[in-house]
């Protein structure tokens, strides 16, 4: 089994509970429900943001059931109010 490092990058309100160097290692392929419920377990005080929080990796947004095979940077984007 292939070992595969997560970057996790915050943008908005999630960053308030989380570190802001933050990687996660999983075994390939992983789901992104998956590497989020981890991040959540770590950081319990955060669990709430991260459930908010759409996912992209690069410029695209992804599905929390998408499967990563390879090592990269998940960025999380919190909800924005406002008009």
């Amino acid at each position: 089994m292939q070992k595969i490092s997560v970057q996790i990058e915050g943008f908005g309100a999630v960053t308030r509970w989380l570190p802001s160097e933050l990687q996660l290692e999983f075994h390939a392929p992983v789901h992104i429900a998956a590497v989020l419920e981890q991040l959540g377990q770590q950081h319990p005080q955060a669990q709430t943001a991260i459930q908010q929080c759409a996912c992209a990796i690069g410029d695209s947004l992804v599905s929390r059931q998408d499967a990563l095979h390879t090592g990269c940077t998940l960025v999380l984007l919190s909800p924005v109010a406002g008009g």
